[in-house]
């Protein structure tokens, strides 16, 4: 099936994720992660692309970003990849690619699926074992939205100052709303979406999205197109057949 073009929309949030080639790691040690933040930070800035929520793993990185256009997300991928990867290669002695392929995105439908595509992303080094809580992971927003830093990265969206009238009520309900895990189906969900390019949303959401663009934003349905059932002359139609 043909890979359906990118859909990038200004001004919506973006879940965006980009692996190492071959699953190897790209962040060795706190120096790694800090100099990927600080031109994520750069370019973020540079690119006009508010940054909601973040996720370093060991290979592989998830953001979850809102570009001002239509350009402006891939500009600040390309971006820091011509600063990171060489960075990395000369200090681990390596050439070549160190991501595999292009970064992958899933505009998100933020009245339905923001909260949960925020918690999918902070609570990753929980499931993958790396961590028991995901305040105890240092490389994410996590301790921004519970109110332990202020991480200059984020911009808040206004699904997160929906949840309280003050900070301390938005990191209370942020942190409560993080004692219940996702369950098996909503992270399916998420995962299909943003490793397939599919708006992570509602049928209203997608099929609002479809008259929006006037483009396909899923892929279409298996199966070959059937004829018209012909009429006969005794005005009882025929069956319809397949098209060969």
């Amino acid at each position: 099936m043909a890979r359906l073009p990118r859909l990038i929309i200004p001004n919506q949030p973006h879940h965006v994720i980009q692996r190492g080639n071959n699953g190897q790691p790209v962040f060795q040690d706190t120096a790694d992660y800090l100099a990927f933040l600080g031109w994520l930070r750069t370019a973020a800035r540079n690119y006009q692309v508010a940054i909601h929520a973040y996720v370093l793993m060991p290979n592989h990185v998830h953001l979850l970003a809102t570009p001002s256009d239509a350009e402006g997300l891939g500009q600040m991928m390309q971006w820091i990849g011509r600063y990171y990867v060489p960075y990395f290669n000369q200090k681990y002695g390596r050439s070549g690619t160190l991501w595999n392929g292009r970064y992958k995105t899933s505009v998100v439908d933020a009245d339905h699926f923001f909260m949960q595509c925020s918690r999918y992303i902070e609570f990753n080094p929980v499931r993958a074992g790396l961590a028991a809580a995901a305040a105890d992971y240092p490389w994410s927003s996590y301790a921004h939205h519970a109110g332990q830093l202020v991480d200059a990265l984020i911009t808040d969206h206004p699904q997160y100052w929906e949840l309280g009238n003050t900070p301390f009520q938005r990191e209370a309900a942020y942190i409560a709303l993080g004692e219940t895990a996702l369950t098996a189906e909503q992270i399916d969900t998420i995962d299909r979406a943003v490793l397939k390019g599919w708006p992570l949303g509602s049928d209203q959401y997608k099929r609002e999205l479809e008259h929006k663009m006037k483009r396909q934003v899923l892929p279409a349905k298996r199966g070959r197109p059937f004829k018209k059932p012909a009429p006969a002359e005794n005005g009882v139609a025929e069956p319809s057949e397949p098209v060969n």
